[in-house]
């Protein structure tokens, strides 16, 4: 979480602003007792949001695990769900993912945009788009002229 925090300041840095973070604590007695040091090891920018006993698990309904990232868009359209190991915050898949979401409509136009925005993301996605290559299905259409419904996709 103090990792979160980290990244939140990097991208922030880079011009990346307006971004929401939540952190979604479990459900368990265990977990709740320790809600407050999730807290205080995040600032006040990010969202700890404890999950009641009696609702059903934010992660069942989203089906993900606990240690997943979703990553939405400003119309609130989820862009991408990380798991493990693409989930650790000491590789860059979060940060690109982040990016990509931010600067590039994934998801079709959204009436949300930042005003300024392609002078922050003029170099940020092409290179998140490099290393996000390697998890991400290729986009449709392309090879599939050669072998009809195959698609294939190329490991680095």
């Amino acid at each position: 979480s103090t990792r979160l925090e980290d990244l939140r300041v990097k991208l922030e840095n880079e011009g990346l602003v307006n971004i929401s973070y939540v952190v979604v604590n479990h459900q368990g007695t265990q977990s709740q007792r320790k809600v407050h040091l999730l807290k205080e090891s995040v600032s006040e920018y990010i969202t700890v949001y404890q999950q009641d006993e009696h609702q059903d698990d934010v992660w069942t309904t989203l089906n993900g695990n606990k240690d997943d990232f979703l990553i939405y868009d400003r119309c609130g359209r989820l862009v991408y769900h990380l798991g493990l190991p693409y989930s650790f915050l000491s590789f860059q898949y979060v940060e690109d993912s982040i990016k990509i979401a931010y600067c590039e409509s994934k998801c079709g136009n959204c009436s949300h945009t930042e005003p300024d925005i392609d002078v922050v993301c003029e170099n940020i996605t092409e290179k998140a788009d490099e290393k996000l290559s390697e998890i991400e299905p290729e986009p449709h259409g392309q090879h599939s002229h050669h072998h009809g419904q195959h698609r294939h996709r190329h490991h680095h």
